[in-house]
This record gives structure tokens, C-alpha cells and sequence, in this order.
């Protein structure tokens, strides 16, 4: 199947997760796309095709017939995507087609010329990280059909649930058995990280009392108010609209509430681990001030560590980081080596025993109705997993 063919097919599935149900996959249509993506792989010849309860894939491509190189043990490499969407934005009956760049007045210039999958902008597209999976899946295809390219061991892996924090959840490393990975959930053309946030999710409960308004002179203690006052004490512009490369921040993803009861959801963010864990004692910090202010027990904060920056596990292995550059270059796309404002499974994984940078998917825009994919750079993707598997003479 061709590349592009196979990704459109990809996100007719809706695939949006949910942080709120409690389950693994945390949306039903996760598990569906999971048992087609099975079936496909084992369709096109893959081998120890594994799909579990959670909704987590794992295949092989096994090693050239015959491949002997005498002295050395080729690693075992292996490449993870996510199948879920964002729930930034609505995932469900994606309408996708193919213009030109200068078509839409959102795709960047450097585009021009160049044929781009978009939406109808009712919904995101879900080339995060449907654009990674097809990149993979098509790469195997490849190799399979081409025996004369030699390579080793290959694993595949495709988790659930990343974009809510959880795809590395359940990934049995031991199990997946690769050497070191690359996550294929990266941005446009070239990019190559090895560096993340550091990140936490934090929930600040406050709660008020609701007295008549005629009668709550002195009373009443509106939980609405005191929350915003929380909002307000935080650094006005440390916040994703005022930050970039490394800076980092405090991002109110929710909010919501009465006069009784009134909950604040944050997200932490910051490349230095110590400027990471400040962070959160500040929140801790105002809450304390709040309490002090108007009570024991008016505010309480849950904080919970989600993952953190994966350099410190990659620089001892930066051979793989070259590699990959390598690779690029053979593909004919330059490399471009930047920290991520965000996190992949592999900054888990990295942590877990499994080392694993992060390669462009080739999107723009993620989690937006004006998400887009340049064609060129969804192949060019695929051609950078042919030239990390490919064995050079």
C-alpha cells in the first residue's frame, strides 16, 4: 500500500484519548484501530505480531537471511508511535485532502509547490503520530519486498494513550527487546531531539461556602474568586505564549467550578530538573497562602511527576543520536537538532532501560484544526528508518 494511502486510511479512525476514564486504551477506538493495525502487520509479513490488553502492539522484522558480520552483534533497533490523537481537538470524521501549500494561508511558505495533506479545519488530522505509524509500517513493507537491502533485527512497537501521559504505561521493555529506539513522533522535516521537559500535572482543589448573596456579608467564601486569585499570583509570562526553547512554564489547561467547589488543572514544564521541581513548590508555596489567608483546608493541590528530560540517558549512547543525523543526511534531509517542548513515550522509555531519541513524523500544526502534512516530508520520514536499519558496505 502506498504511504499516503495507508495514512489516510489511518486517521479514519478516531482515536482521540480521554484522562478521564480510567481505562487503558482510555477510548474505545484506540482498540480498533490497535486490531487493524495487527492484522496488518501481519499481512505484510511481519513476525511475533503481539497485541495485548491495554492495546499495545509489537512485531518483528527479523534480520537479513544469511547477515553474518563476523566479530559483531548487530543491535537490535527498534521504532514506537502512538496511536492516539490529541483531545485538543475533535479527532472524529477527519475529512482529509490533498492541495497544494499555497492553498491554505496557514502552511508555511517553505512548502511551496509541494502537495500537502490537510482537514476541513473541523477537526485536527492526526498525523500525530498516525504520520509515524504509516512512516513505520510502510518501511517494514519495503524492506520485506526488497530483501537485497541487508539489515538486523528490526522492532516495531505502538502504544496507546500518549498524548494523556500514559503511552509508556504498560510498554513491557524487557519484552520489546531492542538495543535502543527512535520515536517517530517528532515535528516538520529534519528535526531530531534528545532533549524534553521535564513535566507534572498538578490539581488545586479550593473550597468555598455558598450563602445567599442578600446575607453573605462576611460569610460567603466564593471558591471561583480564591481560584483565580491562585491564577493571578503565578509569573504572568511564564506561560507557553510567552516561552520558547528552554524556558519554561505553568500552563492552566482547565478550570471549572461553583461557589462551593472550584478546580484548577495545571501542567509543569521546564528543561532544568532544578528549575523543574521549584516550579512545584511554588504551587505548593500558594496554596500555603491561600490556606493561611482563609483557612486550613480552603486549598489542596495534587501533584504527580509525569516524566523528565531524557538527555541525561541519551549522552551516554550519543552514537545513536549520530546515526540517526547520518541517516538524514543519506535521505537527503538535514538534520536539525532541537530541544523538545514537550515529551514522547521514549522520554519515559529512556528512563526505563530503552534509549530513545525522538524523529520528525513531518507535520505541522499538531493538536490543531489547521494541522497539516507535507507529503514530501511524510516519504523523507520513511527514508530515514530505511537508512537507520540499512547495513552500508
Amino acid at each position: 500500500m502506498d504511504i499516503v494511502e495507508r495514512f489516510l486510511k489511518y486517521v479514519s479512525f478516531c482515536t482521540t484519548s480521554d484522562e478521564n476514564t480510567g481505562m487503558t486504551p482510555s477510548t474505545p477506538g484506540q482498540m480498533e484501530f490497535a486490531q487493524y493495525l495487527a492484522e496488518e502487520l501481519k499481512s505484510i509479513g511481519l513476525t511475533e505480531v503481539s497485541l495485548d490488553e491495554n492495546g499495545y502492539i509489537m512485531a518483528t522484522l527479523p534480520a537479513s537471511e544469511g547477515l553474518q558480520v563476523t566479530g559483531y552483534r548487530l543491535p537490535v533497533i527498534g521504532f514506537i508511535a502512538h496511536m492516539d490523537t490529541s483531545p485538543d481537538a475533535s479527532g472524529k470524521h477527519v475529512k482529509a485532502s490533498i492541495v497544494k501549500a499555497e492553498e491554505r494561508d496557514y502552511i508555511d511558505p517553505r512548502y511551496a509547490g509541494q502537495d500537502v495533506i490537510v482537514t476541513d479545519t473541523t477537526t485536527l488530522l492526526g498525523a500525530d503520530d498516525k504520520a509515524g505509524i504509516a512512516e513505520i509500517v510502510t518501511a517494514m513493507e519495503y524492506l520485506i519486498q526488497h530483501p537485497e537491502i541487508k539489515h538486523g533485527k528490526v522492532r516495531i512497537g505502538f502504544t496507546p494513550d500518549e498524548e494523556i501521559g500514559c503511552g509508556a504505561d504498560h510498554f513491557d521493555v524487557q519484552q520489546f527487546g531492542a538495543d535502543f529506539a527512535y520515536t517517530m513522533d517528532g515535528g516538520a522535516i529534519g528535526e531530531l531531539e534528545f532533549e524534553n521537559f521535564n513535566a507534572a500535572s498538578a490539581k488545586i482543589h479550593v473550597h468555598g461556602l455558598n450563602v445567599h448573596p442578600g446575607t453573605a456579608y462576611h460569610k460567603m467564601r466564593n471558591s471561583m474568586r480564591i481560584a483565580y486569585q491562585i491564577a493571578v499570583m503565578l509569573p504572568r509570562f511564564q506561560t507557553p505564549e510567552h516561552t520558547q526553547g528552554y524556558e519554561g512554564f505553568y500552563h492552566l489547561i482547565g478550570m471549572s467550578g461553583t461557589v462551593e467547589e472550584t478546580t484548577l488543572s495545571y501542567i509543569i514544564r521546564d528543561h532544568d530538573r532544578t528549575q523543574f521541581e521549584y516550579r512545584k513548590r511554588e504551587l505548593e508555596h500558594l496554596v500555603n497562602k491561600i490556606n493561611a489567608e482563609y483557612g486550613a483546608g480552603t486549598a489542596e493541590i495534587e501533584l504527580h511527576d509525569q516524566y523528565y528530560n531524557m538527555r541525561e540517558k541519551i549522552e551516554p549512547v550519543m552514537h545513536i543520536i549520530e546515526l540517526a543525523k547520518s541517516a538524514m543526511e543519506s535521505a537527503g534531509v538535514t538534520p536539525v537538532v532541537k530541544p523538545i517542548r514537550g515529551g514522547t513515550d521514549g522520554a519515559r522509555l529512556s528512563f526505563e532501560g530503552l534509549p530513545c531519541p525522538n524523529i520528525f513524523a513531518g507535520g505541522e500544526n499538531f493538536h490543531s484544526r489547521y494541522e497539516y502534512l507535507p507529503i514530501p516530508s511524510l516519504k523523507a520520514a520513511m527514508n530515514v528508518i530505511l537508512e537507520i536499519v540499512k547495513i552500508k558496505n
